[in-house]
């Protein structure tokens, strides 16, 4: 029987402040500690849009610590988070609070006292963020109201589908944290991408970084975001490797354009880190909106292959109880599984 975890957390304090000072300061306490910088500005920030929300952290007028930080930034007790002056609507907080997450069941791999493995379908976001109202941690704390706690473990792109650990004690998440912090884990994705991937080709180390395309709105101001392949001076420079293994190379039915079905591992959690490094390699991620090639992602839905062909296959950590190895595996879905051949199919299952 699952046990289910609607978080409970201390507030935040507050610092005192001087009249008329519009600045917040806000302390993390334990309750916070190990939360996204986002999710923690989410709670703390009833009425404000999250799509402001992620404005006002890329644009620095967040710190931590008097330091910029990403959204994605882990903050620690004791941390000292600074808010810009924000203008807040009760009339605008009241829709958000009055249409909870819908609950939602997800495949479960592995469940024990500290933690759930799901397996996350594609087109469905980790967390509520920039446009998204809420995502697979939201629905799972409304599949299980009586849960005391359920925080993510590390996160997967809304199209990538596969393991997602979920912690279920604070310790469990800050000691799983810290081994994908130190490379710990073994991170292996399928991936199938446009070409012959060449047998001798296993290691990308190549720095990436992270940039913003201008508005589409002719405003001047900050657009979706992007990453890409910088040289190693490159002040915003992020080591990043990846390890690739070839399973199966074919063409797919009517055409002549081989592709390449690839094991690919991860040793550093960039954004987009596999999307990027296999696309500036010259072989984009079939499907893949973002990095891929336009034209053939149009043709391969013809084919039926209709999101990017990106999963999370496998996952490797060590158990915050007790120390043991725990190897998880996903087989790829259907929607996946039936675009490979039989071929690809087979050297998958020999691979298991």
């Amino acid at each position: 029987m699952k046990n289910i975890i609607g978080a409970k957390h201390k507030p935040a304090s507050v610092q005192a402040r001087p009249p008329g000072e519009s600045v917040k300061l806000l302390t993390v306490d334990d309750g916070s500690a190990g939360q996204r910088l986002d999710n923690f500005l989410f709670k703390h920030l009833k009425g404000v849009p999250k799509t402001h929300v992620y404005r006002i952290i890329r644009s620095g007028e967040v710190r931590v610590n008097k330091g910029r930080a990403q959204a994605e930034t882990r903050i620690e007790e004791g941390d000292l988070v600074r808010i810009p002056p924000l203008r807040t609507s009760a009339s605008a907080a009241a829709p958000e609070a009055s249409k909870p997450a819908p609950a939602r069941v997800f495949t479960v791999l592995h469940e024990d006292d500290a933690l759930i493995a799901i397996d996350k379908p594609a087109g469905v976001a980790v967390h509520g963020g920039s446009g998204v109202s809420f995502g697979v941690i939201e629905q799972l704390r409304s599949a299980r109201p009586t849960a005391r706690f359920l925080e993510l473990v590390h996160r997967l792109d809304r199209e990538t589908s596969g393991i997602l650990l979920v912690a279920k004690k604070r310790s469990a998440l800050t000691h799983l944290q810290d081994q994908f912090r130190e490379r710990e884990t073994g991170k292996t994705y399928l991936a199938l991408v446009l070409g012959d991937w060449p047998a001798n080709k296993k290691v990308i180390d190549s720095p990436l970084a992270r940039y913003l395309l201008p508005a589409g709105d002719g405003t001047g101001g900050e657009g979706e975001r992007r990453v890409r392949v910088v040289a190693k001076d490159h002040p915003d420079a992020m080591r990043a490797v990846t390890l690739v293994k070839v399973l199966d190379k074919f063409s797919l039915p009517g055409e002549a354009e081989p592709m390449s079905l690839l094991a690919v591992t991860i040793k550093t959690g960039r954004t987009h880190q596999i999307r990027v490094h296999l696309a500036s390699s010259g072989h984009p991620i079939a499907g893949d909106e973002k990095y891929g090639v336009y034209a053939r992602n149009r043709e391969l839905q013809k084919l039926g292959l209709r999101r990017m062909f990106l999963h999370a296959w496998r996952l490797q950590f060590n158990h915050p109880a007790d120390g043991r190895r725990v190897a998880l595996q996903a087989d790829p879905p259907a929607d996946l599984a039936e675009v490979l051949p039989a071929s690809a199919r087979q050297s998958l299952l020999q691979t298991s």
